[in-house]
């Protein structure tokens, strides 16, 4: 994890409004909002990285309630278009969605279904293989 987040502070592109880091407090007001609990890593990366900005994926985001990634507004779209509501968004990708389940795996959900050929053990093996490698 150390390592992925090394490698994303790297890369972090400049913009002219950066995004924040949330606390814990901001965390449980979102797991509140959506009525789930947030797997831990994806908890973790939220906590720890999702200020990155990198490439043309932009992960969900948990400070900002006006930016288009915050994570209760992409959570109720997701949910709306069809995404199964024990998944959270993790990433939408043009209409398609890479969610994360309560046991910490990251699906590709995409065509109104998961697509089994595309999955990813862990939050953070996801943003190296995927966000990382596709940017």
């Amino acid at each position: 994890m150390e390592e992925v987040i090394d490698r994303l502070r790297e890369l972090n592109e400049p913009v002219p409004v950066p995004l924040e880091l949330p606390d814990e407090d901001t965390l449980v007001e979102i797991q509140e909002q959506i009525l789930i609990h947030l797997p831990f890593e994806l908890r973790e990366y939220l906590l720890k990285a999702s200020d990155v900005v990198y490439g043309h994926l932009e992960p969900v985001t948990a400070s900002d309630p006006h930016s288009h990634t915050y994570l209760p507004d992409v959570t109720a779209r997701a949910w709306h278009e069809g995404l199964p509501r024990y998944l959270v968004p993790l990433c939408e990708d043009r209409g398609r969605y890479y969610a994360v389940d309560p046991e910490g795996q990251v699906l590709l959900w995409e065509d109104g279904e998961i697509n089994e050929d595309q999955q990813w053990d862990s939050v953070w093996q996801w943003i190296d293989e995927v966000w990382l490698e596709g940017a």
